[in-house]
């Protein structure tokens, strides 16, 4: 008996060494993850694929709230810590802190081809890094609530309406059908960017710094607070926080409370999936100013953080993700606009049956041609989080009543020549 007893735990022991030698060989690579509609379920499944094909590598999807992201990650980075993998939105503002693939990647010249036209915003000034890549491009813009301009009998705007006609037009849509919001723009200093620049911001001055608080600019902050007071904004969205906290107004508006959101195209995911036939929503044009019409551009991009413990493996998932096969599944799947050149030139067969859906692609796809230059220079600039930052907090308070607008003119730009001495510039 003793015999048998010492043979099966010799047995045993041999199992339990093997099991954790296994364990131990099986490396986590982590991928800090927002989401703004179904992209969280898609990279999920992509992700376990890919834990099903490689058993050395376990791919860990930790999903958080946009918010906390913002607010998280950048302190984590400072400190050098942080996820293996992020899914970041202020690409220029944290790239000092994001990974070379270059050495690391199977193919650079695959990364080089498809996506070497959002690559300098992903790193380091003066660096050739790969640092990875777009999980999609966006442009902002208003969508409608077209049902309930039926029922008010009120014609859409045309599509060189201004932000005034438009105001307009969704109050009376409002007061006939007793909506509570008539318009709702994201608290974002990146979501009213593309407004002022419609009237004219520059966002920087003749020797290239940061200029914000110009005629252009002042002009779509009046018009911000103005809409605030008289009810066309409810202040129950920007006032329901403080400081540089983002609120955006999406379940608001798939609940029917909204006749206009001005958020971007990173929205119709969610909405094809949480609206489905509620109401017909549409994607309209970006409203005009008395310059131009521009929206803003952006994206999220899928970085490498270069404090990782393993950048070997980080380098094999960011390689599988940003394969064109499954990048195009990403793509179909969450109805996000292609930021891989071979793709886009291919083309996209969205997996969805609802009309408006496509057309809310195509409205936006038709407005990359209207960016601005000042739209792309201030979305691509290092310390936009910080300009943004204070754009919106003083904003925010001279909706909310605290401060006039002219005194908050003074402080956005204090705060900004602080933000700028900080950082050395």
């Amino acid at each position: 008996m003793k015999q048998f007893m010492t043979a099966a735990a010799v047995t045993l022991t041999a199992a339990t060494f093997a099991t954790g030698a296994w364990a131990q060989a099986k490396t986590d690579v982590r991928i800090m993850w927002y989401s703004d509609g179904v992209e969280g379920q898609v990279i999920r499944e992509l992700a376990g694929r890919f834990n099903q094909a490689n058993p050395d590598i376990n791919i860990v999807i930790d999903e958080i709230a946009f918010p906390a992201l913002v607010q998280t990650l950048p302190v984590q980075l400072a400190s050098g810590q942080g996820p293996d993998i992020a899914r970041v939105v202020d690409l220029p503002g944290l790239a000092p802190h994001f990974l070379d693939l270059r050495p690391l990647v199977k193919d650079p010249a695959y990364w080089d081809a498809n996506f070497g036209a959002f690559l300098p915003v992903m790193r380091p000034a003066g660096s050739n890094a790969i640092t990875g890549y777009m999980t999609q491009v966006t442009v902002t813009g208003p969508f409608i609530n077209k049902t309930l301009f039926e029922q008010a009998k009120v014609p859409l705007p045309g599509p060189k309406a201004t932000w005034d006609e438009w105001a307009a037009a969704v109050k009376k849509v409002a007061d006939a059908t007793k909506t509570p919001i008539p318009l709702a723009i994201d608290r974002s200093g990146h979501r009213v960017a593309g407004p002022m620049i419609s009237y004219g911001a520059k966002w920087f001055g003749a020797d290239g710094r940061p200029a914000v608080t110009d005629e252009g600019f002042r002009k779509m902050a009046k018009r911000l607070v103005d809409w605030h007071n008289d009810g066309t904004m409810s202040k129950s969205l920007w006032g329901s926080v403080s400081g540089r906290t983002y609120r955006g107004a999406n379940e608001e508006f798939n609940n029917g409370q909204v006749v206009m959101y001005m958020s971007g195209s990173w929205q119709i995911g969610q909405f094809a999936t949480q609206i489905k036939d509620a109401f017909d929503w549409v994607a309209v044009p970006t409203p005009c100013g008395d310059v131009t019409c521009s929206p803003m551009p952006g994206g999220a991009g899928l970085v490498a953080i270069k404090y990782t413990k393993n950048p070997q493996q980080v380098a094999r998932v960011m390689d599988y993700l940003a394969s064109e096969p499954v990048l195009r599944e990403f793509y179909e799947r969450t109805l996000f606009l292609p930021a891989h050149k071979g793709i886009a030139e291919k083309g996209l067969n969205f997996r969805t049956d609802v009309q408006h859906v496509k057309d809310a692609l195509s409205t936006f796809a038709a407005q990359v041609p209207t960016i601005s230059p000042d739209a792309f220079r201030i979305n691509s600039y290092p310390l936009q989080t910080q300009v943004f930052g204070a754009v919106i907090t003083r904003l925010g308070q001279a909706v909310a009543g605290e401060l006039p607008l002219e005194q908050a003119y003074a402080r956005i730009d204090e705060d900004i020549a602080n933000a700028l001495k900080e950082a050395g510039r």
